[in-house]
């Protein structure tokens, strides 16, 4: 059985850190992209960062030069640094495991950024 655990979530001031960590399991996560995605309420989900499994990392636009996207294969983790948090980072963040034909999502944590 798959899983993914997502946790490091919680409220967090303007300008602050919060690192968003993706336990593994079922799978063999090196073989997989791992991705972080996010939902706010009312707006569609969204991809934030994705890591390939040769590491190659893409970001979106808005979290460029803030947020960091990371892998331990030999832990089945991934994790997403995230540095100068703004109110707009506010969501629910997935964790997604993906390759072809195969494409596993996590339960979320919540991310609030509020002073």
């Amino acid at each position: 059985q798959v899983q993914l655990v997502e946790s490091g979530g919680g409220l967090v001031q303007p300008g602050g850190s919060l690192r968003l960590s993706c336990a593994a399991s079922g799978i063999i996560s090196s073989m997989y992209a791992m991705g972080w995605y996010r939902q706010a309420p009312g707006k569609q989900r969204e991809l934030v960062a994705i890591i390939t499994n040769s590491g190659t990392s893409n970001y979106v636009d808005s979290v460029k030069d803030r947020f960091t996207i990371s892998r331990d294969n030999a832990k089945n983790m991934a994790y997403l640094q995230m540095n100068r948090l703004k109110p707009e980072d506010t969501a629910r963040y997935y964790c997604n495991a993906h390759r072809v034909w195969s494409d596993y999502w996590g339960q979320g944590t919540q991310v609030t950024v509020s002073p």
